[in-house]
Order: structure tokens, then C-alpha cells, then sequence
């Protein structure tokens, strides 16, 4: 039996979620566990080998290969809690890290801040300005040597950095993404002082024009790098000392894995690898429920994170920002804010209640965890409602308190406000239902879509208790929560589900019409570096797929459009034709006439993206069918919930999703509770079960 597991490390929970090549999909969740992250991941993995009646060596000795997702590099870059790097870049540009060019002040920031220059200020700087040196050299445009690398002096500027106690080194020299000679040699130097330093070249790291960003985006991945590197090698050590037989492979941003060896080399890549979990996930499950436009929502202990499938495809982009800094490496879309399940609600110094973007998180979690948390958080507040149920959390096995839930909303929001419990904590539920719904609209209709086109895919161990309201929201019709084993711990399931997924990029800035063999050349150079990186991932694929698109834009304008270019030989027509395609879509997202092709088309990356298919990934299995939509005999009892506060307590039908079968309806107002979540059906909804197990939710 050959097992594929998927293993989700969040800020609150571990999950995890293995299948086999029989179609069995199990699913388990454990607690986090800070500082080191890796037991947590144990202990999940320890929670499946009990399902299936194992020994966990015996399940990893038949298992083909683990996913991993971490939101810690993400953290850990947020946060600032980084070690110290040094950085080297070509002399007379040091400062531009600083200077940050006239990005500093819009990126990141929302429309409310971008209006309030006087308020701006440049105050994320990345490292101290000691830490930063420079090295004499300098490449041209065309990747011609002018001045040759002074050896001596980048040596002493090495042993600068060294003395200082940096543990990673950053190289970022001027137009290195045409010829990367210079910094190959400086790290050679590097590793002469200092053999074990880790270093980040940006040629491998952001091989693309603009120096800020290139420069910016190697310095966060020389500070995670490290880190990534230390917490991979000692987990992979214990997975095969519980005789892991397959690879350990880490989730990407752009929605595919790397072998575990080989993240750390771009370890800005992996950041946000959970976030891209849940996309890919619902990007398998959608597939399989003949779903073209999702909406993958996924509220976890942490975050609520929101992501866009449309016509079949996830949605992709070639940047994002963290700390007013962009990070240049393909990604999946996927838009995040503190309003997760732990999310601290409070009451800003208008007297308004906010909910996040702070969380109790793991450890002290919420007030009703009796942890030692008196933060009053969602979770208190669905607990206080009624949603969540008194027996506790994970089947019983995370016990809840609702006394301390009541005494933490009552201190912090209830009596400031003067409000009882009960209100307070419809109030909470409501406000995080309003700002989720704020999210989903941003996620959709900025980027030019209806979203009464769309269905949402509700998970998360938080999710399935807010989704019909937040999609109510925006207007979206039908959600549907994958229930079975996998609706906590989708993210999980979306591990389990991803290939091997590796991206080559290549700038070469250049007018339309395109030179079709120039064209041609640069992509067959990234063909052969793509192919040559998956080749070393350790894995047999049943298929390699090759993509190939070029960002473009309108001359002297700031925003790009990846645009995909067919394999194969290219002629005048082809690339013609992707011009084209580029003006129709900038009309799509910006609005008609907003283009200006008089003005000329430019291209500036090239891009080839390999897919390594990996044998099987996990479908859910189908689920027994009932005899009729009746399901009566799934009820446990009834229990007063609060889902509104005009309404207030009503007797309220509880399912145990477990007896369940498809074809079932469950009206309104219901509480589905399942081992590792609750699903609430609101009054004014209708809910039913699919042939593999879903729950569709839709209005009466």
C-alpha cells in the first residue's frame, strides 16, 4: 500500500491528511507546537497510523511521499523575528534597499494610507546599513563584464559581515540576472571564510530587471533560509528514523512542492505554502464536482485566507508584499487577514469592536481553552452562541470551558459596550462574518469578477461555522463545505493533492513586436534549467507538463500581465497573437479603453513552469446513498444557538455528520458537527449531502 500525507503546520493547529491508491482519505488534527513545530507534525502523523491501525513507522515505510506546508517562514518574515544577514551588493547602489525607490511608499498599504502622504514613512528597513556592503564590480545591460570583481576587496567585506556575526549572506549585483559570473565567484569567496554561511544569489533567487525588488527579495529569503534549512534537515531526521521510505517534499507559493533538500536554495519561495494549500486543494475537488469559478475560503486558528479558481484555473501572480517589501516569485493569489477562529476580538479607541488581526493562537489560546488565555475570541464567542459544543473540540478531546469564554467576553466587550454576554458575543460572530464577506469582496470584485459567478468552498477548521453568512456577503449563492474526514484540515488534503511544481525566469526586456528566435531561445534556456531542477527532486512522475508565458505590459506603465505562450517553435503569428491576448485581458481586469496599444506593447520576463504529475493524489471516496432526503435518524438532540441577534436563542437541530448519507437534506436552522469542526445551516438555507460526502448550502 503506497500513502501520500499531507501535513498543514498553522499557527493554532497541525493537520493531516493521508490517502492511499484504494481512494482512503483520513484526516487528523493536533495542536501546534511552538517552538519546535516538528512535534506537532509527530503527533498528527501519530493520530493517522492510529486510524489505520498502525505503527507510525509502518505507515511511513509504505508512504510514497509527505507534503508540508508552514506558515513559519511567513511568520517569521512578518514578525521580524529573523537572524542577522549581511548583504552584498555593487558599489554606488547600497542604499537602494533604503531608498526603497518610490515603492516604499504605495506598496502594501491600503487606499485610505496611500492618501495620507504626511503619514507615510520608510520604516521596514530589512537589515541595518553596517550590515550592508559593497563589493567592485560592475556588469552592463547586456551582460558584458566593464569592471572585473575585485576578489581582495569583496574579501574584506566578507570578513566584515563575518566578524559581525551575520548567519547568512545575501549577493545582489547590478544587472547579475544577465550574467551571474560575479556572484557565483562571491560566493565561492564566502564559503573560502566562511564554509558553512549560507548565501542567496539573486540570479537563482529573482532572476528579474529592478534591482530594488530582486535585492529586496534575496535578503528575505537569505533570512529564512537558514532557519528552513536547520527545521528540514532535523524533521526529515526523525521522519526517517520512524522509516520514512519516500521524500519529504515542501510546499511552494506557486501552488506545487519542492524536495525538502532543495527549498532551502530559494526558501522565499515556500512563504506562504499554507496559504496555496487550500487553492489547490479546491482546485482537485472542483474538478471532480465539474466546478469551473471558485471561491476557496479557508478560516483556520490564525487567518482567513481567500483565494480565486476561475474557468478551472487557480489564479497566479508574480509578486507579493510583506512589510511595504515585494517578494518577486511566482505565487498562487491568495489574499489573508487576522480574522481566524482564535482572532481576539477588542474595541478600538472609538468605542467600535474590531475582531483581529491579533490571535490567541496555540499557546495561551482562547479564553475557553483554559489555558491561560482571557482574550475573548471567535471561539468563545461561537461557544457562548451555542455553535460550538460544550463537549469540546476534536471529538471531545480539546475541552472547552464556557464559563471562562463568558467571563473573557464579559470583561473585554460586553461591559465597556453595555451589552449582556449573549449580545456581545452576536456581535462578534457578526462583525467577523462582515469583515470575512469585506475580504471575499476585494478578493472578487477588484479582480474584475461577479461573484454570483462563483460557488465558495468553505474549510478550515473555523470556516464551516461562518460560510453561509460571509457568502451571503457578497452575494454568492451556493458554498459548499468538503466535509468527510478532510473539512478541518483541507489544507491538509491540498498538500496530499499538489505536484512537483518548479518555475524558471529569465528578464529580457524587449519591444513587440518579438524577435521569435530570441524568444524562442530564452525559453528553451529556462526549458533545459527547469527540467535539469526536476530532475534532482528524487521522485518518478507519471508526466512532466512545460508552460511557458511572458509578463508584459503597456510602455513606460507599471502593471503586468503574465501571458501564456504555446510550446514549441515560434513564429511572427504566435507571438502576435499573445499581444493580443495581453490587450484584451489588461480591458478585462482594468476596463475597456483603460489600454493605450498606440503607445506599444513591451515584453519584460519570460517564464517556464514545470509540473512534475505525481502518480495518484487523493480523491474523496463516495459516500453511502440514503433512501430519502429525510435525515431524522442523524439528529442527536436539539440545543438553544444563537445565529442572529435580532432573533436570539432558538431550539436548534444538531446532526452528527457521521450518520449522514447522501442525498440527506438539512433544513435550516442545523448544526452539522463533525470530529474536527461544526457546519452551521443557517434559518434561511438549506443543506444537503453530495455523493462524496459534501455539504452544498444554498438560500431557500
Amino acid at each position: 500500500m503506497a500513502y501520500v500525507i499531507g501535513a498543514d503546520v498553522g499557527g493554532t493547529f497541525t493537520d493531516a491528511v493521508l490517502d492511499d491508491s484504494k481512494g482512503t482519505v483520513i484526516a487528523a488534527k493536533s495542536p501546534s507546537t511552538p517552538p519546535d513545530y516538528s512535534v506537532g507534525v509527530i503527533n498528527a502523523l501519530e493520530l493517522l497510523a492510529e486510524q489505520l491501525g498502525v505503527s507510525l513507522d509502518e505507515m511511513l515505510a509504505d508512504t510514497h511521499h509527505i507534503a508540508h506546508g508552514t506558515t513559519s517562514s511567513l511568520n517569521a518574515l512578518v514578525m521580524g523575528n529573523v537572524p542577522d544577514v549581511g548583504f552584498l551588493t555593487t558599489a554606488g547602489h547600497r542604499d537602494s534597499i533604503y531608498i526603497m525607490n518610490v515603492e516604499g511608499r504605495y506598496l502594501g498599504r491600503s487606499a485610505d494610507q496611500l492618501q495620507n502622504v504626511q503619514g507615510q514613512e520608510k520604516t521596514h528597513a530589512l537589515l541595518p546599513k553596517s550590515h550592508a556592503l559593497e563589493v567592485i564590480e560592475r556588469i552592463d545591460r547586456d551582460g558584458n563584464v566593464v569592471v572585473a570583481l575585485d576578489e581582495d576587496a569583496a574579501r574584506d567585506s566578507i570578513r566584515q559581515l563575518v566578524d559581525q556575526g551575520v548567519e547568512a549572506i545575501a549577493v545582489s549585483l547590478l544587472w547579475s540576472f544577465r550574467n551571474p559570473v560575479h556572484e557565483q565567484r562571491i560566493r565561492e569567496l564566502v564559503h573560502e571564510i566562511a564554509p558553512n554561511m549560507f548565501v542567496a544569489l539573486s540570479s537563482e533567487v529573482s532572476p528579474r530587471i529592478r534591482e530594488f525588488a530582486r535585492s529586496a527579495t534575496t535578503i528575505m529569503s537569505a533570512q529564512i533560509g537558514p532557519g528552513l534549512r536547520d527545521y528540514l534537515g532535523e524533521l526529515e531526521g526523525t521522519l526517517r528514523k520512524h522509516k520514512l521510505a519516500g521524500p519529504l517534499l515542501v510546499m511552494q507559493s506557486n501552488g506545487g512542492a519542492v524536495a525538502a533538500p532543495e527549498a532551502p536554495k530559494t526558501a522565499i519561495s515556500t512563504v506562504g505554502s499554507v496559504l496555496t494549500g487550500g487553492v489547490i486543494g479546491s482546485l482537485s475537488l472542483s474538478k471532480q464536482l465539474g466546478h469551473r469559478n471558485v471561491i476557496a475560503t479557508d478560516v483556520g486558528g490564525t487567518t482567513f485566507l481567500a483565494g480565486l479558481i476561475v474557468d478551472g484555473e487557480p489564479v497566479r501572480s508574480t509578486t507579493t508584499i510583506i512589510n511595504h517589501h515585494p517578494i518577486n516569485v511566482p505565487t498562487l493569489e491568495v489574499h489573508a487577514i487576522g480574522s481566524g477562529g482564535g482572532a481576539i476580538a477588542w474595541i478600538d479607541n472609538g468605542g467600535n469592536l474590531q475582531i483581529g488581526p491579533h490571535s490567541a493562537q496555540a499557546v495561551p489560546g482562547p479564553a475557553c481553552y483554559g489555558q491561560g488565555g482571557s482574550e475573548p475570541t471567535n471561539a468563545d464567542s461561537n461557544l457562548v452562541l451555542g455553535i460550538l459544543p460544550e463537549s469540546g473540540l476534536l471529538g471531545g478531546k480539546k475541552k472547552l470551558n464556557k464559563e471562562l469564554a463568558r467571563e473573557a467576553i464579559r470583561t473585554r466587550i460586553a461591559e465597556p459596550l453595555g451589552l449582556s454576554v449573549e449580545e456581545a458575543a452576536a456581535a462578534i460572530y457578526a462583525v467577523q462574518n462582515s469583515q470575512t464577506g469585506d475580504l471575499l469582496r476585494k478578493t472578487v470584485v477588484e479582480a474584475g469578477h461577479d461573484p454570483r459567478d462563483f460557488i465558495v468552498y468553505a474549510f478550515g477548521g473555523s470556516g464551516p461555522a461562518h460560510c453561509a453568512r460571509y457568502a451571503a456577503e457578497v452575494g454568492v449563492h451556493t458554498v459548499v463545505v468538503p466535509l468527510g474526514q478532510v473539512a478541518s484540515a483541507f489544507s491538509a488534503y491540498g498538500l496530499a493533492s499538489s505536484d512537483v511544481v518548479l518555475a524558471t525566469e529569465l528578464s529580457d526586456p524587449s519591444a513587440v513586436p518579438l524577435d521569435p528566435k530570441q524568444a524562442e531561445r530564452n525559453f528553451m534556456q529556462l526549458e533545459e534549467q527547469a527540467l535539469e531542477a526536476i530532475g534532482r527532486q528524487g521522485l518518478t512522475f507519471a508526466e512532466v507538463k512545460i508552460e511557458r508565458e511572458i509578463d508584459m505590459r503597456f510602455t513606460a506603465q507599471l502593471a503586468e500581465i503574465a501571458v501564456p505562450v504555446p510550446n514549441g517553435h515560434l513564429d511572427d503569428n504566435i507571438l502576435a497573437d499573445a499581444a493580443d491576448w495581453f490587450d484584451r485581458r489588461y480591458a478585462e481586469l482594468y476596463g475597456e479603453g483603460t489600454g493605450f496599444r498606440g503607445a506599444g506593447i513591451q515584453a519584460i520576463t519570460y517564464r517556464v513552469r514545470v509540473t512534475g504529475v505525481l502518480p495518484f493524489s487523493p480523491e474523496l471516496p463516495p459516500l453511502a446513498t440514503a433512501d430519502g432526503p429525510d435525515a431524522s435518524e442523524a439528529k442527536t438532540g436539539t440545543r438553544p444557538v444563537c445565529l442572529d441577534g435580532q432573533r436570539g436563542y432558538v431550539d436548534t437541530d444538531i446532526y452528527d455528520y457521521r450518520k449522514l448519507a447522501a442525498g440527506h437534506v438539512i433544513p435550516g436552522p442545523a448544526i452539522i458537527e463533525v470530529p474536527t469542526t461544526t457546519v452551521v445551516v443557517p434559518h434561511d438555507t438549506t443543506g444537503s449531502i453530495d455523493h462524496l460526502g459534501n455539504l452544498t448550502i444554498v438560500p431557500n
